[in-house]
């Protein structure tokens, strides 16, 4: 086989396993396991996969900047987004993360809502800006502007005077094996100390995140009250997440 179609064959395990495991593959293909290896830095330098301890899992494409995952499964960003809001009662405070899926939620909060609404992205606070009822408080620190969120020490220290309801947060990755991954470990560590700060967190997992996973971890699915999806139940890492105990709330 030919390198070119060893690497098509691993794409395509990619696709149907959600996960592959170098030292197997190889035996099945009757290679080494370096020359698995070897394909599998090719792809995933090509962004194509994520590489992890014994083989691969496959890319996020929610790693992309914000203005490109803006088209990026819309109505399922959607769906996720109207179950999320519905999620917060009268007088929460919610934590909400920043992103696309995010963005959407504010615009999802019905205009009678009352509640407060801390957030570290200034695109979420102007989309909550004209809500008639919502409170507002902004984190601030250095702006990381992949996904125009404020992230770091100042962002961190200034999270740490909220006690929140609920955050509801965004990943770029959610993976039974991976858990919850993002492709920036700054805003990894952020959505870290936000989830430390509210008494559940709850993930907002558009169809795209669910069985891929990104560079870093965010938190284990043990430490989330459950996983917003509009992915199908019949979907394998759903069944998976589902076997392992992760509560998936259907949107």
């Amino acid at each position: 086989m030919l390198a070119a179609q060893r690497r098509e064959f691993l794409l395509d395990r990619l696709r149907r396993d959600r996960r592959l495991v170098a030292k197997d593959v190889a035996a099945e293909l009757g290679v080494s396991e370096d020359s698995v290896r070897r394909d599998l830095r090719d792809l995933a330098a090509a962004g194509l996969c994520q590489r992890v301890y014994g083989g691969a899992l496959p890319a996020s494409p929610a790693i992309a900047d914000l203005d490109t995952r803006r088209e990026v499964e819309v109505e399922s960003k959607a769906r996720v987004a109207a179950a999320a809001a519905g999620l917060i009662g009268t007088g929460d405070t919610v934590i909400l993360d920043g992103g696309t899926t995010a963005l959407a939620v504010a615009r999802a909060l019905h205009a009678g809502l009352r509640a407060t609404v801390v957030t570290h992205s200034p695109s979420v606070a102007a989309a909550l800006a004209e809500h008639p009822s919502i409170e507002v408080y902004v984190l601030g620190g250095r702006l990381f502007r992949h996904s125009m969120v404020a992230c770091g020490a100042a962002a961190v220290e200034a999270a740490r005077v909220v006690n929140a309801d609920l955050f509801l947060l965004g990943v770029t990755g959610v993976h039974p094996d991976a858990g919850l991954t993002t492709g920036d470990a700054d805003e990894a560590a952020m959505k870290r100390a936000l989830a430390q700060r509210a008494a559940d967190t709850y993930v907002m997992a558009s169809t795209e995140k669910i069985g891929a996973a990104s560079r870093f971890s965010v938190l284990p699915l043990t430490a989330v009250a459950g996983v917003i999806t509009d992915a199908p139940s019949q979907d394998e890492t759903v069944r998976r997440l589902t076997a392992a105990g992760v509560s998936m709330i259907v949107a």
